[in-house]
């Protein structure tokens, strides 16, 4: 949905959906808008506040360090614009730290303030690409600013190339969150610096592939495809979940399984024939059998993004 203002002038209002990125062997290259977001009402005002609820209010709620209001004092001093303190309301879905997005939205929604009350009028690509920067990667602020199925890239300028793909067909959505956390760069960590041959040109055919599936509504492609040999395999230590749900690809009711972004959220593509709630128990009792929690919710990809 695209950022807008309200009847009231001196107000502000920003919808951001969360993301899933790397989908098995898109590495740093795709992601998915999904249909879960974070609302923003923002005015100027006379210091700094936020009243925040939803999913993780307490972190949302707390100033001290807070990745939207950090981000939007950064953009404007570094334009040497004047900083407007801005009383801020959020309603947030997005669960935080566990690979669902929520920094890529945050970051974006701290550059749309800045852009919007420092009168910066910058571009898509601008936008896009600084989060990107401040992210190391640019596929969740993609999908985040465009929706649907957004594949990017970075530029040598402070910009990155995004092209946006509507997924054709339906493509209901189950995500697995567990109550931990993973730092993204404790996920990175795990990662080697090197690669056989086989493993790249695997991923090459298999993220090709997976865009065809996508555009082409080939659900039949989707587990193959989503085999990944450049991140899941080292991750998946830290993303029990993500072990424990990939045998059931391709059995009945899910299509195929994924780490969401770098985890520890898992995200299953379900197969649109079977009703949600009868796989969402199956996958239940699943983990259940395995000793394992997770927190499943359904959803699907958000054709939106913040813009378009």
């Amino acid at each position: 949905m695209p950022s807008r203002r309200s009847k009231r002038t001196d107000e502000f209002r920003l919808k951001l959906p969360a993301t899933s990125a790397n989908l098995g062997p898109a590495f740093d290259a795709a992601a998915l808008a999904l249909s879960l977001f974070l609302k923003i009402s923002a005015r100027p005002a006379t210091e700094f506040s936020i009243r925040a609820r939803g999913c993780d209010a307490d972190i949302c709620g707390d100033l001290e360090n807070h990745l939207i209001v950090t981000t939007y004092r950064e953009i404007l001093a570094g334009e040497d614009r004047a900083v407007i303190p801005l009383a801020l309301q959020m309603e947030n879905e997005i669960p935080i730290g566990k690979g669902c997005g929520s920094s890529a939205a945050a970051r974006l929604a701290g550059i749309a303030l800045a852009d919007h009350f420092g009168r910066l009028r910058w571009s898509t690509s601008r936008i896009v690409g600084e989060a990107a920067r401040r992210e190391h990667h640019p596929d969740n602020a993609a999908a985040c600013w465009v929706g649907g199925l957004a594949i990017a890239r970075m530029t040598k300028r402070p910009e990155a190339q995004i092209a946006r793909v509507t997924p054709k067909g339906n493509w209901p959505l189950l995500l697995a969150v567990p109550r931990q956390s993973l730092a993204t760069e404790e996920a990175r960590r795990v990662l080697p610096n090197q690669y056989s041959r086989a493993d790249v040109v695997n991923n090459i055919q298999n993220s090709m592939m997976l865009v065809a599936a996508f555009t082409q509504g080939r659900h039949d492609l989707l587990s193959a495809a989503l085999v990944d040999r450049i991140h899941q395999p080292y991750r998946s230590e830290l993303c029990p979940l993500l072990p424990a749900l990939q045998p059931l690809s391709s059995r009945r009711g899910v299509l195929g399984v994924v780490l969401s972004g770098a985890g520890p959220s898992v995200l299953l593509f379900l197969d649109s024939t079977i009703s949600v709630a009868e796989t969402k128990k199956q996958v239940a009792a699943h983990l259940r059998s395995r000793r394992l929690h997770a927190e499943l919710i359904a959803t699907a990809i958000s054709k939106d993004g913040m813009a378009h």
